[in-house]
């Protein structure tokens, strides 16, 4: 386990509907939304030397997961980059920071699940922490989750919800069998995601991935996959299966919090020859490239 407490966080300020509070007097109401029911979407973002990446990617889903839910209100994208704004000055914050922002349905005026309940507007929280990515680059062992990963027709992915305990669950299998991560199926057996991140194959120089039937839109597979279009990659979105994984030449997680990272291992197959491959040590490059010289500025700078 790579996350660790920071020492640089300890007195870290955060935004909580606006209120700039140390870490350790902020919270919620046990009203609100996201403590009676999960009701409530997040985005991860990443500042890179001052710039955030793909800002406005990150809060066009986070708006789309909303209006998915049917919240009433929903902060414009310049009230959200403004809070933002202030919570990253308030930490003194410029470079290796990773960015957690939630808007729940907001507060209750009496517990229940109804949202009709919800009548004094979204709750939104800014969390800035100094975090670098959080996977070793060595590379990764997954295992198979028992757990399959909910379709569109249970639990959409394409909204990005705060309730994870799916996902915890998973992680709690790969846990226990002294894996990194868990590999999550779609209900039909397909390869949907890891418990946290999206996942690339390689096979004979051709970059493969999951449709997003049962994972996440994820921002950063979107951007490999342009990568790899921008580079003349050769890529392929498709219905994957175990087989396809474990016979793969490379293979790599992608997200925010953890950039590219190499999967060496999956249920036992050695991938490849058991380090990170050619194609995704150019990937990830490629990324590194693009996180230095694209983002948007909120520091000394316009939005």
């Amino acid at each position: 386990m790579l996350q660790q407490f920071d020492e640089r966080n300890r007195d870290l300020i955060v935004n909580v509907n606006g209120k700039l509070l140390h870490r350790d007097e902020a919270g919620v109401s046990p009203f609100d939304s996201a403590v009676q029911g999960g009701d409530a979407v997040w985005e991860g973002l990443r500042l890179y030397d001052g710039p955030i990446f793909k800002l406005r990617e990150h809060l066009a889903r986070l708006r789309s997961s909303a209006l998915a839910l049917a919240f009433a209100e929903i902060p414009s994208d310049e009230e959200i980059i403004g809070e933002i704004r202030r919570t990253i000055v308030a930490n003194g914050m410029r470079d290796g920071v990773h960015i957690r922002l939630t808007l729940t349905r907001g507060v209750k005026v009496t517990s229940g699940m109804d949202p009709r309940l919800n009548q004094s507007g979204p709750t939104l929280i800014v969390l800035a922490e100094h975090k670098a990515p959080v996977y070793e680059r060595s590379g990764l062992r997954l295992i198979t989750s028992s757990l399959r990963r909910f379709g569109p027709d249970t639990l959409d992915p394409k909204i990005h919800h705060a309730n994870l305990l799916q996902s915890i669950l998973a992680k709690i299998e790969a846990n226990a069998a002294g894996a990194d991560d868990a590999l999550m199926l779609d209900p039909r057996g397909f390869i949907a995601e890891t418990n946290a991140t999206n996942v690339f194959f390689v096979r004979d120089g051709v970059v493969m991935t999951s449709r997003t039937v049962a994972c996440p839109e994820g921002i950063t597979r979107a951007t490999v996959l342009d990568l790899c279009a921008e580079h003349d990659i050769p890529s392929r979105v498709d219905d994957l299966s175990l087989t396809e994984a474990y016979r793969a030449d490379e293979a790599f997680c992608t997200g925010t919090m953890g950039e590219l990272a190499s999967v060496t291992e999956i249920d036992g197959r050695v991938i490849g020859d058991g380090s990170p491959g050619p194609l995704t040590k150019r990937l990830s490059d490629l990324y590194s490239e693009l996180t230095a010289r694209e983002g948007v500025v909120l520091v000394g700078g316009e939005a």
